[in-house]
């Protein structure tokens, strides 16, 4: 990929000002990130972990949920460290790296948004369809949902990509937010960025609010079938299967629409630049926690799998002891 450069100025790399105006704060922050950047990790992996090694487990919600997890742990990973070196010095990345950094990101995004849309699906068929839900969600079909999930994220953000690779970049090599985005990428273009965003919007529209639509349909059918069963056990078995996940999709879409669907005029005047960063904070940081959290505590043959792996593991560590 090649630096650009106009009038003699080259733009070798740019740097990451994130949360420069609160100093004070940076120390606090780095501990404080560091420690939810390790809980994510290994609180998804023990997810995966636990859906692999558990017979009970190997259903499709739980291989959408183990794809999830896998997703939310690179998701944060390509956000985070860069994020965390900002409060203990410059963080400083190269326009090559910049552009890698928006593509992966943007993709595993992008793809968590088909991912939801493909939970609320399964959520839908098998509640609305339980005698037929074996047939209808079968292990072909879930594979072929979660690769055209994953397919999908980085073929629409590589357009984007190819078409900020052209931009030329000049002047100011500093980007006011803790990652690289797409706004604040092409204000500092010196070249006409107008494809790059129109382009970015339309896709952003449509690969937004289609697996939102999605999401919103199946869920409307989910609370009509729910509302004609007796009140009972039945229906709230039914709620809180669902509440989990419209948790995570109120969070990650909500924050999503708001940032990059918003006209700009709304983010000029009522989102400051601070604000829209902590709006970032909720889907890059706070939504991967949800896994582990709410997945996995209110869960009771999650808890069940854990158990018993754990009691298979100490029997294996006693063993080799004796």
């Amino acid at each position: 990929m090649e630096i650009a450069s106009l009038e003699n100025q080259t733009i070798a790399e740019f740097v990451l000002l994130g949360f420069y105006d609160i100093p004070e704060l940076h120390f606090l922050f780095f501990i404080v990130f560091t420690v939810v950047y390790a809980f994510i990790v290994i609180g998804n992996m023990l997810i995966i972990v636990v859906v692999i090694s558990s017979q009970r487990l190997h259903t499709p919600m739980y291989f959408f949920l183990a794809n999830l997890s896998f997703l939310e742990i690179l998701y944060t990973s390509t956000v985070v460290p860069k994020m965390l070196e900002g409060f203990l010095q410059v963080a400083a990345i190269s326009v090559t790296g910049c552009l890698t950094q928006f593509f992966i990101f943007g993709s595993l995004a992008t793809a968590e948004c088909f991912l939801l849309a493909v939970m609320a699906y399964d959520c839908f068929l098998a509640i609305c369809y339980p005698l037929r839900y074996p047939l209808l969600m079968g292990p072909r079909w879930c594979m072929g949902l979660v690769v055209t999930a994953w397919l999908s994220g980085f073929m629409v953000d590589g357009l984007v990509v190819v078409l900020m690779a052209q931009l030329r970049f000049c002047g100011s090599n500093r980007i006011d937010h803790f990652y690289c985005d797409f706004m604040l990428l092409v204000v500092l273009a010196c070249s006409d960025p107008r494809v790059a965003q129109v382009t970015t919007f339309v896709l952003s529209v449509v690969f937004i609010t289609v697996p939102f639509g999605l999401i919103l349909t199946s869920y409307a059918c989910i609370v009509v079938t729910v509302l004609r069963v007796p009140a009972g056990a039945s229906r709230r078995k039914a709620f809180s299967t669902c509440s989990s996940h419209l948790a995570v999709v109120s969070t990650f879409y909500g924050t999503l629409m708001v940032l990059y669907i918003a006209p700009s005029a709304v983010h000029s005047q009522l989102l400051s630049q601070l604000l829209s960063k902590v709006f970032a904070l909720l889907y890059t940081v706070v939504t991967p926690i949800f896994n582990p959290v709410i997945y996995t505590l209110r869960n009771k043959e999650v808890h069940q799998a854990l158990q018993r792996l754990l009691q298979v593991k100490k029997m294996e560590t006693v063993e080799e002891r004796g």
